[in-house]
């Protein structure tokens, strides 16, 4: 991993997976100054008094079910959150910026759903327009989904965390669509390794993908890999919040030219 000593970091979505992980990376060398709901609202002015050097930004929704029940609310916590520390960015002078953004941006999806992959793209132009006209060296990661230790097996409503809870409790895994869309996922040792690397050694105003290899896998398959599969499929999987059938394979090859390298290695 990248080591960053002495430095204050700004980061969101603190208490998230991918922001405890960073955070526990980081802490021992550096100053974190972690932003949370109890903080106060993200889409809100934030006022820091101190110096920061680096920022992340990763707090935004990340329940389906909430995209399709509050799609407004959706949009504003992405746009408004990522303008917000923008903002905090340029007026602090920082001297890097990371967005944490998803490979949904490649799907092309209709319909309500629209709005969480619509958001990220809209965040993703904000920072590189902050690039462009303001010199804020802001820098974008999007990210497959993200597994390991730390996972919230409890209250994680991602599919590898429904996989694992239906492992540990001897339950059937009932999917609600066929499971046929293919993704790659990512380890978090390598989602952190990753982040760190594109704030140090990343260009402004351009996107990597984070990916651990050899996770290019379908959502059924994926499912065998824990459990006894059994399907009751949706009549409206839209109204559920499925993503509809795709196949995102993400391309690390121009992270991996920064000099990363996938540590996990990881094989279903």
């Amino acid at each position: 991993m990248t080591d960053f000593e002495n430095k204050t970091f700004f980061i969101t979505g603190a208490t998230g997976l991918l922001g405890s992980a960073l955070i526990k990376h980081l802490q021992e060398k550096n100053r974190i100054i972690a932003w949370t709901r109890e903080k106060g609202d993200i889409r809100e002015k934030i006022s820091i008094d101190e110096p920061i050097d680096y920022i992340v930004h990763g707090a935004n929704p990340t329940a389906s079910k909430y995209f399709v029940d509050y799609p407004v609310e959706t949009i504003r916590i992405i746009y408004e959150g990522t303008l917000n520390t923008l903002e905090l960015a340029r007026e602090k002078n920082v001297k890097g910026y990371l967005y944490l953004s998803s490979l949904e941006v490649y799907t092309n999806i209709t319909g309500v759903r629209n709005c969480y992959p619509e958001g990220k793209r809209l965040a993703e132009c904000l920072c590189t327009s902050y690039f462009h006209e303001y010199g804020v060296n802001a820098k974008i990661a999007r990210l497959a989904q993200v597994f390991g230790p730390g996972i919230d097996l409890e209250n994680d409503n991602r599919v590898i965390a429904q996989f694992m809870r239906c492992a540990r409790d001897k339950k059937d895994i009932v999917l609600r669509t066929k499971g046929d869309t293919v993704r790659n996922y990512c380890h978090i040792t390598d989602a952190v390794s990753a982040m760190l690397c594109i704030l140090a050694k990343g260009k402004g105003g351009e996107f990597y993908d984070i990916a651990s290899k050899n996770t290019e896998i379908s959502v059924c398959d994926l499912a065998k890999q824990f459990g006894n599969v059994v399907f009751d499929i949706a009549e409206d999987t839209e109204k559920l919040g499925y993503l509809p059938t795709v196949r995102i394979v993400l391309d690390t090859a121009k992270l991996e030219s920064l000099g990363w390298k996938p540590g996990a290695n990881l094989k279903w």
